[in-house]
């Protein structure tokens, strides 16, 4: 029997405290992917779910998590959230903290990298207690071997981008996770495609699930889509050009590292561009400043990374600029979806470099359209020959061919 589910935050079963935290961020409306997942949740049911970036998914399965986390008290770990990359984790828990303001549940981003104080740190907080863990495959069995962490509580496990991982080779570790958790627990998959892999891996860990599949979102009709083809050297001077071009007053762009935003940033203001980036070095309160900022106008242009800028959401805003070829396509409907709301028009430009036409032809495909390729103006030099291979011979989507004919160049 299909459900009637509600759009308002307040339909759904979530305690006072949760729903006092909703209110005071200003999170009213539930999207889809929310309105179908979070009943199922909250009713105890195993769920796969199909879903990219940028659908609400995180909120899909946090919301009900945290709303039942806060009705019992424990000191162990009663939930854990397994995503492929340290970004995402660290998103994640950003949420979290958001979420979780009034209700007292503490949480753990646990992942590699940097040097072994990390770990330690991370091995002293389990020590203290902690609710809920979001942590990177290859990391949490280091702890789980070790024996820093007790799993024996956990009551919810959630596998976040579940493609994405497996594309990475962790279909092992997360067996190897898997086996080390209780069996009576609530399983919650998310994938943003379900190949063959995904599905038998849905079938080992879950039990009777429900199943969510989204349709994929195409852009907006009214946003101009144009490309660039710049090698590395050429795309800040291309930048600079296009943004003096026109009198644009609010643009976004987007780089693929946290060090390439602060660099931009630089090269920018040195060239005398009103432009800051947000990037998790700042703190919350710097953070916060730099969107006032560009919220008010007293800011034209912010540079960010997919991470750190997802949660932009600012009506008026012109064009946005995708510096580097995002990695993901669905991140590329995702960045251009800030610009052409609320019915105004909008223009998405990307930058491709010569390593980039195969990323780039998975997004035409993605979309179904192929996007209007330019050369650099004159000054800036040749363009780069641009080839829809796979850079080092592989990876997801198979052989490609090179793009169709040489664009006339734009002066």
């Amino acid at each position: 029997m299909p459900y009637l589910l509600p759009l308002n935050f307040h339909e759904f079963s979530f305690t006072d405290k949760l729903l006092d935290g909703l209110d005071a961020m200003g999170f009213e409306k539930a999207t889809p992917i929310q309105e179908q997942a979070i009943p199922l949740v909250l009713e105890g049911r195993d769920l796969i779910a199909c879903a990219q970036t940028g659908t609400g998914k995180t909120a899909a399965y946090l919301l009900p998590i945290l709303s039942k986390l806060t009705q019992t008290e424990g000191d162990k770990v009663r939930a854990l959230i397994i995503a492929p990359t340290r970004e995402l984790v660290q998103q994640i828990d950003q949420q979290v903290e958001g979420f979780a303001y009034f209700l007292g549940v503490s949480s753990i981003p646990v992942f590699g990298g940097g040097d072994g104080s990390a770990y330690e740190q991370q091995r002293r907080a389990f020590d203290t207690g902690a609710d809920l863990v979001i942590a990177t495959p290859g990391r949490l069995i280091s702890h789980l071997i070790s024996g820093t962490v007790d799993m024996s509580a956990l009551e919810f496990l959630v596998l976040d981008e579940a493609d994405r991982m497996l594309d990475m080779g962790f279909y092992e570790d997360i067996e190897r996770i898997i086996q080390k958790l209780p069996t009576t627990r609530q399983t919650l998959l998310f994938s943003a495609t379900m190949p063959p892999r995904i599905r038998d891996l849905a079938a080992k860990i879950l039990k009777d699930p429900a199943q969510i599949s989204l349709a994929i979102s195409k852009p907006a009709a009214n946003i101009v889509q144009q490309s660039y083809l710049a090698y590395d050297t050429q795309k800040t001077p291309l930048l600079q050009k296009i943004l003096s071009s026109s009198d644009f007053q609010s643009a976004l762009i987007f780089t693929s590292t946290k060090d390439k935003a602060k660099s931009l940033e630089k090269e920018m203001i040195r060239s005398g561009f009103e432009a800051r980036a947000i990037h998790s070095d700042l703190d919350q309160k710097q953070r916060e400043e730099v969107m006032l900022a560009f919220r008010n106008r007293q800011l034209k242009f912010l540079i960010g990374t997919d991470i750190v800028s997802r949660g932009i959401d600012v009506d008026g805003i012109e064009l946005v600029v995708n510096y580097d070829v995002p990695p993901d396509p669905e991140d590329y409907i995702h960045r251009i979806g800030r610009t052409a709301r609320a019915e105004r028009n909008g223009i998405a430009i990307t930058f491709i470099s010569d390593k980039d036409g195969f990323k780039f032809k998975k997004i035409e495909e993605l979309i179904e359209k192929e996007i209007p390729k330019f050369q650099v103006p004159a000054s800036l030099g040749e363009s780069p020959v641009l080839s829809t291979r796979p850079v080092g011979g592989g990876g997801r989507g198979g052989k490609g061919g090179g793009f169709k004919g040489k664009p006339k160049r734009r002066n």
